[in-house]
């Protein structure tokens, strides 16, 4: 079968970022302030802003000698060099998901998101991350590079960063970094986001990150092998109060046209949530009489109605996410390939596709790998150039 592919969850990290992102938007206010590359004695680079380290760059080797604890997409295709910030040169990145045979990539900006105490200082860097996306990298294949863009992880700020976007339109999707978002979600002050959200028609993502908060239970295991398994934990931790605040406070039943992502969180472990919360929707309403003379109990809706109502969740190659497409809904499962992150499929996402779809129909097969997304995002498939060939049924038998 041949059909389009949108890959709902893939990356331009910190150090694959142009050099200039910043520098051209911020310099003539913010002087040296604003986010530079320093290169350091040995040869190596480092993003630094306002005298504090954000990360290395990739546009200077590393330096780095011998086996590597963590490989890339980009190790397993065979690439070696990525000093030409191959994620962030949009012409090879549009080579790169060709080789992949992908239309589309929802592009989601630094996961470790942008380190500042000054607010100000904080939203100028926000505002000028977004204004390069949507000015120079997009525009270089606006159908097929879809930008995320970044909003500051506090309330009065991101409505004010998304009402910019919203005027000057483009923005499909808006990523909050939930696990640094501050104050908790059941906080008044979202309300106007939320509205927001709802008027414009943006989709809200929730992204995991990398910060070093919320990495720091990898402190005391580094080193070991076994640390590699505490990701499992960590991509839940991030997620599991927030998602359950959308409920527990009516925001998604207060906001019914407010639509959620939650990528690269995992999609098994939310099941069991939701169908929890629907248990105790139905203990609260056992108790009515109770609540009657209290204000009533605004929770009309089961959360699980809610859910396929509103809540979307990316997903890679997993087995047990296809086996979830009844509870989840067919048309609420975003297919991913990551790229390049360590956990990607790229370049092999027609392979794993293969592997673990096989046995689902092919109508669900093509809604999942890119007709979901163009549903959700208004996008016209059928003008793509570049279309996936799956060795899926009558293709399989062939081969």
């Amino acid at each position: 079968m041949e059909t389009a592919l949108v890959s709902c969850d893939d990356h331009l990290d910190l150090n694959m970022l142009p050099a200039n992102v910043w520098a051209d938007r911020m310099s003539a206010k913010w002087g040296d302030r604003a986010p530079r590359i320093a290169v350091q004695e040995n040869g190596s680079a480092l993003w630094m802003a306002d005298g504090e380290s954000w990360g290395f760059w990739s546009g200077k080797p590393m330096g780095f000698k011998g086996p590597k604890p963590i490989h890339t997409a980009y190790d397993r295709g065979g690439i070696e060099d990525v000093t030409d910030l191959r994620a962030g040169n949009p012409q090879l990145r549009l080579q790169d998901m060709d080789r992949d045979n992908v239309w589309a990539h929802l592009v989601f900006g630094p996961v470790t998101s942008i380190k500042t105490q000054d607010e100000a200082f904080m939203k100028a860097c926000y505002s000028a991350y977004n204004d390069w996306l949507y000015e120079e990298f997009c525009p270089v294949s606006p159908d097929r590079l879809i930008g995320v863009a970044m909003l500051p992880p506090h309330p009065e700020a991101a409505v004010e960063e998304l009402t910019r976007l919203a005027r000057k339109g483009g923005c499909r999707q808006a990523n909050l970094q939930i696990a640094v978002a501050e104050p908790r979600l059941d906080d008044k002050r979202w309300e106007p986001l939320f509205d927001l959200l709802e008027k414009s028609g943006i989709v809200l993502s929730f992204h995991v990150t990398v910060f070093p908060g919320v990495t720091k239970a990898f402190d005391k295991y580094k080193g070991s092998p076994g640390a590699t398994f505490l990701h499992a934990k960590m991509f839940i931790d991030q997620f599991l109060d927030p998602f359950v605040d959308l409920f527990a406070w009516g925001i998604l039943e207060r906001h019914p046209d407010l639509k959620i992502v939650i990528a690269e969180a995992g999609i098994g472990w939310v099941p069991w949530v939701v169908e929890e919360l629907d248990y105790r929707h139905f203990r609260l309403w056992e108790c009515k009489e109770f609540w009657d003379d209290k204000g009533g109990i605004p929770h009309k809706m089961k959360p699980s109605e809610v859910f396929k109502r509103q809540v979307y969740g990316t997903f890679q190659q997993s087995p047990t996410a296809m086996r979830l497409i009844e509870f989840w809904g067919p048309e609420n499962m975003l297919w991913a390939s990551d790229y390049p992150h360590p956990d990607s499929i790229w370049p092999n996402s027609v392979k794993t596709i293969a592997e673990t779809m096989s046995q689902l129909d092919q109508s669900t097969i093509c809604g999942l790998v890119g007709g979901n997304a163009a549903k959700l995002y208004g996008l016209d498939l059928s003008q793509a150039t570049v279309k996936a060939r799956l060795p899926i049924g009558n293709e399989k038998a062939a081969a």
